[in-house]
């Protein structure tokens, strides 16, 4: 068995900008009131001919492109979503068909703002064990679909979009460049972030996330660290799941990695769930603030309260 390591990536925003004074004439609020308490000040939003496959499809070519490879190159795909209305075929065989990728294993992972770290370790490991040889992994949502409008204390987070990686097998005697996973969940408090009902919202206990998150999740990062056998000052980049300026900030201090380049999307996408670390990952690299080889923290959280990340190395 060899390792595996990510050759490529990409990303994908709808057009559509929404400000937070465009918010301010839909509900009660302010631009002030939302840069105070969550830094952010434009999103993307998504049109309703706009499916969640459609975004996941645009990231995943760019990703492609980006690796010199051909559909057909391709033999696995991972979708982390949790918000595609449609249940069957999955997110992941609709990618696949929009892209003309032939015959490939496809399957949708739902961890909620884990799923990319989640649906990354999957392909890591699926590669690793020779059933797949090369993997495109997706995180893609459309969070406006799950919104109350009416409910400032949602709404004002959420985001549309999608990022993309292309997963392949390392060559003998390479470094992985995806090093070991750590993740679990604490499933007893899953009720603190939620996406459920009929039509589904997503709702939220802001003030008990935003506790756990800045308390608890710091040593689970410095964990993954570990596992990686790498010192959180040795980081080149931190890219943690884009949910809350204040919860990114206090959390990457906690963590130590001093000398990193800390993901900051969140500013102009909004929470995209588990479309956030791939999109914020591939701007980083797109404007060159990471290069190839530099190790970089991925770290998911959120819903069921789940938890993933591992270090990889930048494509």
């Amino acid at each position: 068995m060899h390792g595996s390591r990510i050759a490529a990536i990409g990303h994908y925003q709808p057009a559509r900008v929404l400000t937070n004074h465009d918010l301010a004439g839909m509900v009660d609020t302010d631009d002030a009131w939302i840069r105070t308490r969550v830094g952010i000040h434009t999103r993307h939003i998504a049109g309703p001919d706009e499916p969640v496959d459609e975004l996941a499809a645009h990231a995943a070519a760019k990703a492609l492109a980006a690796a010199g490879l051909a559909p057909a190159d391709i033999d696995l795909v991972l979708v982390a979503t949790s918000t595609a209305i449609e249940r069957s075929p999955n997110t992941a065989a609709r990618v696949a068909a929009r892209l003309g990728i032939p015959s490939p294993a496809a399957m949708d992972v739902n961890v909620v703002c884990a799923g990319f770290t989640h649906a990354l370790a999957t392909a890591d490991h699926t590669v690793r064990a020779g059933a797949a040889t090369r993997a495109l992994v997706i995180g893609a949502e459309k969070m406006s679909d799950v919104t109350d409008w009416t409910d400032r204390s949602t709404c004002v987070l959420v985001g549309d979009g999608a990022g993309a990686a292309v997963v392949e097998a390392c060559a003998p005697g390479e470094e992985p460049g995806i090093a070991p996973v750590l993740w679990g969940s604490v499933p007893e408090m899953g009720h603190m972030v939620r996406i459920e009902g009929t039509p589904p919202r997503f709702a939220q206990e802001g003030q008990s996330v935003y506790r756990w998150a800045t308390t608890q999740l710091p040593a689970i990062a410095r964990r993954t660290c570990e596992r990686a056998g790498i010192a959180p000052e040795d980081l080149a980049g931190v890219v943690l799941h884009q949910a809350n300026l204040r919860i990114i900030e206090p959390l990457a201090e906690k963590l130590g990695a001093v000398n990193a380049v800390i993901a900051r999307d969140v500013t102009e996408s909004g929470n995209t769930s588990a479309a956030s670390i791939p999109l914020a990952f591939s701007k980083l690299v797109e404007q060159g603030a990471l290069v190839s080889g530099d190790p970089v923290l991925l770290f998911g959280f959120g819903g069921n309260l789940s938890y993933a990340g591992q270090v990889v190395h930048c494509p």
